[in-house]
């Protein structure tokens, strides 16, 4: 992209963040409010895509629009490349979309904070919980819950059963997880569905079942077993 030195900082700060900047990072680099709407007004040089978010024209296209802007929307004074998981991870749906796992609809952009948050976008869903640091990690310069965390998460929503099977399927089939892992955060789930409490590789075991997946066998025996446990009813 080739911009006027007016605007060469702010083109530095959108070229990291997939061509997309805030306002409250446009006047961080000294551009006047008037300027910046300016430039949307008239779309030569900037393009809105969402409140207070905007696109760089002459960018490059990027996937996942609406979640960027959203995600950027969480902590707009502060650049991508400084963010934490304190400001706003990718979850539940949004997540499986973003790994591209099981065929939920996302419908909404959702993420989950340690504090509790309110938005007006009736687009995006906020979630309070307190993420382990082996329970997210970056995909596709996002911040997001592993699919282990994810499909916790989609059964604490009470998601379909079937369609977390199918999310968990795919997760393991492409290696983004080991049963033990998707166990052990599948266990407090388990007396839910008729199982012994905590006991996750039947449950594991019961949603595999559910897919039909013809891995799980192989899966299911690199997964401790707990004695005693029977499927749901």
């Amino acid at each position: 992209m080739h911009h006027s030195p007016a605007i060469a900082p702010l083109a530095d700060l959108a070229e990291e963040q997939w061509g997309l900047f805030t306002r409250r990072q446009a006047e961080s680099t000294g551009m006047a409010w008037s300027t910046l709407s300016r430039m949307a007004s008239d779309e030569t040089t900037a393009q809105r895509v969402a409140h207070g978010v905007y696109r760089l024209r002459g960018a490059p296209p990027t996937d996942h629009l609406d979640l960027r802007a959203a995600w950027l929307q969480l902590a707009p004074a502060v650049p991508a490349w400084e963010r934490t998981a304190d400001t706003g991870v990718v979850s539940h749906r949004s997540a499986a979309s973003l790994y591209e796992l099981g065929h939920l609809p996302a419908d909404l952009q959702e993420f989950v904070l340690p504090t509790r948050r309110q938005t007006r976008r009736p687009d995006v869903r906020l979630h309070r919980a307190r993420l382990t640091d082996d329970e997210h990690t970056v995909l596709r310069g996002l911040p997001v819950t592993r699919p282990a965390r994810t499909a916790a998460d989609l059964l604490t929503d009470n998601e379909d059963p079937g369609a977390v099977a199918h999310l968990l399927t795919d997760a393991l089939r492409a290696g983004h997880e080991h049963p033990t892992t998707v166990a052990q955060a599948l266990a407090p789930h388990a007396a839910r569905f008729g199982l012994r409490r905590g006991d996750g590789a039947a449950l594991l075991r019961w949603l595999l079942d559910l897919a039909g997946a013809p891995e799980r066998r192989y899966w299911l025996d690199a997964t401790p077993d707990q004695e005693g446990s029977t499927p749901p009813p």
